[in-house]
């Protein structure tokens, strides 16, 4: 007599984008973190087109006007600003040039960075120092001071602020890299990939900057909140951007003279970039954790009972 018996057929495990799906949901101020931020996305790339010609239209009879006034419509329920445009609309349109700077230098200053830090940790002991004194110098100087001296020389623009603030971050993203692939080129598959014969560049590109890139894309959502609060605080020295072009911290310092009697003209501004920033250190430290093979199990184990 045959005994016929039934194998149990492990359960498969979910993809990737499945477990960071359970584990945001299970940590709810990361997912509001989130999906501030993705409506800041949507705005930031539709804003322009859709309210571009309200928050340029002047209306001097509707200066300075009071938030919170319902009868004329959601678009004015944030107030006017003095040439009477609609408060709302000029933060919407606002949103893109505010994210396209800070976007721009985090992108830049975290390429360049790592490249260097890749390279710095890697080589040989003189191109490291060389590479390493280079970081000392502009980290020797305040960003700030730099950017102000090199926006006063060669004029403010979307491109110059850009290129301004990536090269004062560069050595933060340059010394973090460096000193992972310090600690990571000692490790066994390391080792065993150049054993094998492979070179300096596949041993780079291949097998260490995946195990950097966690700690880099925490790193770069922690610093697009800064890049944003220093354009916004060049903007309100007025050296940042200029009109008729439009960021948050140029709506803040614009409003500036009207802060007794017009309190709205920078205070919903200045909210929209705390919201932001606070989203923007909510989700890194919530990236922290999920990237990190050693912590993430905390997050998977809330996930799997919410789920």
């Amino acid at each position: 007599m045959t005994i016929h018996t039934l194998e149990t057929v492990p359960a498969a495990e979910p993809s990737a984008p499945v477990r960071f799906a359970r584990m945001l949901w299970a940590d709810k101020f990361a997912l509001c973190a989130a999906i501030f931020l993705l409506l800041i996305l949507v705005l930031a790339i539709i804003g322009p087109h859709w309210m571009g010609d309200l928050a340029t239209k002047q209306n001097l009879r509707g200066r300075n006007a009071a938030p919170f006034d319902w009868s004329r419509g959601i678009v004015w329920w944030m107030g006017a600003d003095a040439l009477g445009r609609p408060l709302l609309a000029r933060i919407v349109v606002a949103t893109q040039n505010t994210m396209m700077v800070a976007a721009g230098a985090v992108a830049l200053s975290a390429i360049t960075g790592t490249l260097l830090g890749l390279i710095a940790g890697f080589s040989s002991p003189r191109v490291n120092q060389v590479i390493m004194r280079l970081a000392d110098v502009i980290m020797s100087f305040p960003s700030l001071l730099i950017a102000v001296l090199v926006l006063y020389m060669l004029g403010a623009s979307i491109l110059n602020l850009m290129v301004v603030l990536a090269i004062t971050r560069i050595p933060v993203y340059l010394r973090t890299t460096r000193a992972e692939v310090l600690e990571i080129r000692e490790r066994m598959f390391v080792q065993a990939a150049r054993v094998m014969g492979a070179s300096s560049r596949r041993i780079l590109f291949r097998h260490i900057l995946p195990v950097v890139i966690p700690t880099l894309t925490t790193l770069a959502t922690l610093d697009f909140a800064y890049v944003m609060l220093a354009e916004s605080a060049l903007s309100f020295l007025g050296i940042g951007i200029q009109p008729p072009e439009i960021t948050w911290g140029l709506m803040i310092a614009q409003g500036r003279q009207y802060l007794q009697n017009a309190w709205w003209l920078s205070f919903w501004p200045g909210l929209a970039i705390i919201l932001t920033t606070m989203s923007l250190n909510l989700l890194s430290n919530w990236m922290r954790i999920a990237l990190d093979p050693v912590q993430r199990w905390r997050l998977e184990m809330r996930g799997r009972k919410h789920g």
